[in-house]
């Protein structure tokens, strides 16, 4: 048996609805990592489309059953707070483009003040996920476009339900 510490990483967001974009940022921590934590947060300032617990189920439907190196859990305050009291080493965040860079620098930041021993890692997408954001699914979705090379055939049958009603 090996005496290497496990690692453990957080990689937090909304995920409202999860997108492949989001999926391929975790396979790449999971190259990085032992463990990922899919934190599924509650933003007092955003109006998420499904519920807390349909954002988790959603994300949780997107692992086998019994993958023991994922977990979705929900969080609400600090990120750094829930890093620190699962043993995270790192916060795991996904950048697009440019212009993602200024929050997501200005929040690891933040994160290195408040938690020093808690890094931050940016990872990107594959090319080919680079542009779709949860917004743009939505608003796709609710306009009658087709999303579904774009998110797992759960998230967007459940897309089709929510806008077809």
């Amino acid at each position: 048996m090996s005496s290497k510490k496990k690692t453990l990483a957080i990689y937090p967001g909304t995920f409202d609805p999860i997108t492949m974009g989001h999926l391929d940022i975790v396979d790449r921590a999971l190259d990085l990592f032992d463990k990922v934590i899919i934190a599924i947060a509650i933003n007092p300032s955003k109006t998420p489309l499904f519920s807390l617990e349909e954002r988790i189920d959603l994300a949780r439907k997107c692992f086998p059953e019994g993958y023991s190196r994922i977990e979705v859990a929900p969080v609400s305050g600090l990120i750094v707070d829930f890093a620190e009291q699962r043993g995270a080493k790192a916060i795991v965040r996904g950048l697009r483009a440019v212009s993602d860079f200024d929050y997501e620098f200005q929040l690891a930041l933040m994160n290195r003040k408040l938690k020093r021993e808690v890094d931050t890692l940016f990872l990107m997408p594959a090319f080919r996920w680079i542009y779709i954001s949860s917004s743009i699914i939505k608003d796709a979705s609710r306009h009658g476009g087709n999303v579904s090379e774009m998110v797992p055939e759960h998230v967007n049958q459940r897309l089709k339900q929510i806008f077809s009603d």
